[in-house]
């Protein structure tokens, strides 16, 4: 090659080939479609993302930038398959060729619905599509917000629905853009609005008629996702048709397929009401008459067997004479009794004088006193006896008599703690002494 060059008079530096390369590269290729695999997909703080595409048999180093990643409608990941179009180009400080991607979208699949899939699985981890978030639908609302457009078939289906089963509903139309760029931000708007409003609805129906999935983006984008989260008052979803899901069907409180549906769930049919409330007074008034008719037998035969009051003071009266009569006999037959009794006790007495009783008893009496001193004479003289035995013991144990024999107590100062051991005390530890006559205190110096 060096050679070749110098026969044909030119010598080529590094950067002067690098940049030839680059320009066949970008001349010959300058916009071309690429299919492929996503791998190290990484997007760093400059906001552009570099990865790798590769097939079973090659792999090119590729990057999309800031600018152009704008208009994707998913988010690129790794393992996903997509179809772009890109132009070729060299990095020359590198001398390697990469691929600069203008746009691309999934392979097999549209970019709308892996944008829906990706916005769902993230919301669902949020916690946004839970029951415990529901709030519950009333069941009679007073006033409805309904946001929509203003001049789509779907607020006609709801005013015609409402009309028909709820006339005296208070409808407040909400008109919003329901597809286009801008259609999100008034929905989600108008949502605020509404939950801001001082005098707040009791309900919220969101709603449009079918469309493809472009024409129904607005209800797949996360701001109006997180808007109808975020509501205090319960929201209703009717987009599309029966077979249309959208990620707002999944944040709403309520998902109605279609948009008249949506009106059917909202309010409740008023001749069925009223239909129910004369079944209910019907049974009301039935089950009252039933329950008076039981009372009034029930009175009636209480005051059967009410009496009257002069009929009650008679009974009285009678039941009062016949315990009168009744306590008169008993009392004369307890005061019969009482006589008799006492007179036979009388005619016992006059039968058995008391003197020989007196008699009697007057000779045990003395038995008993002449006995009574003896045992007074016996009892004193032994308990003198052990008197005499304890005072003697007393004289020998008193501690007056011990140390009269010339024995002494030892006690610890200054507590005064009697001495029974010697190593009870330290050196010079003061020790008092009671003598049988006086005191000492002395101080330990040796022991």
């Amino acid at each position: 090659m060096k050679t070749a060059a110098k026969n044909n008079g030119h010598m080529y530096t590094v950067s002067t080939l690098t940049r030839e390369i680059k320009f066949l590269l970008e001349e010959r290729f300058p916009f071309l479609w690429v299919i492929g695999e996503i791998s190290n997909y990484a997007t760093p703080a400059s906001g552009h993302s570099y990865f790798s595409l590769k097939d079973t048999n090659a792999v090119i180093s590729c990057v999309m930038f800031k600018n152009q990643k704008r208009g994707l409608k998913f988010a690129p990941e790794s393992g996903m398959k997509i179809v772009g179009l890109a132009r070729i180009s060299l990095y020359e400080p590198r001398g390697s060729y990469q691929l600069i991607f203008e746009h691309m979208e999934p392979e097999g699949v549209g970019s709308l619905q892996v944008a829906f899939e990706q916005l769902k699985k993230k919301l669902a981890s949020q916690g946004l599509f839970e029951e415990a978030h529901k709030k519950p639908i009333p069941f009679l609302p007073s006033k409805i917000n309904v946001i929509t457009s203003g001049t789509g078939a779907a607020v006609r289906d709801i005013i015609h629905v409402a009309s028909r089963r709820f006339s005296s509903c208070h409808l407040q139309i909400v008109p919003v853009k329901v597809q286009g760029d801008t259609a999100k931000d008034e929905i989600a708007k108008a949502i605020e609005t509404v939950n801001l409003a001082s005098k707040k609805a009791d309900l919220i129906i969101l709603a449009r008629g079918g469309g493809s999935i472009e024409d129904l983006a607005a209800f797949n984008s996360e701001l109006v996702a997180r808007a109808i989260f975020e509501s205090k008052i319960p929201i209703i979803t009717g987009v599309g048709h029966e077979t249309d899901f959208t990620i707002a069907d999944f944040v709403a409180d309520c998902r109605a397929p279609t948009p008249s549906a949506a009106a059917e769930l909202a309010l409740p049919d008023k001749n069925l009401l009223l239909q129910r409330i004369n079944q209910l007074a019907a049974s009301l008034s039935h089950g009252m008459g039933q329950r008076l008719n039981f009372f009034q037998q029930k009175l009636d035969d209480l005051n059967s067997r009410l009496k009257s009051p002069d009929r009650i003071i008679d009974e009285l009266k009678n039941r009062i004479e016949e315990c009168d009569q009744r306590m008169k006999r008993t009392l004369q037959t307890r005061v019969r009794h009482n006589k008799e009794r006492v007179s036979w006790l009388q005619k016992t007495l006059e039968t058995r004088t008391p003197l020989a009783t007196i008699r009697e008893h007057k000779k045990q009496v003395d038995r008993l006193s002449a006995a009574l001193g003896q045992g007074m004479d016996s009892r004193l003289v032994a308990w003198k006896t052990k008197v005499r035995e304890m005072e003697v013991k007393l004289c020998a144990f008193n501690p007056i008599s011990v140390l009269d024999r010339g024995y002494s107590i030892a006690r610890i100062l200054p507590g005064k703690k009697i001495l029974m051991d010697a190593a009870d005390v330290d050196l010079d530890d003061k020790i008092e002494l009671v003598l049988s006559k006086g005191r000492l205190v002395t101080r330990v110096e040796e022991r």
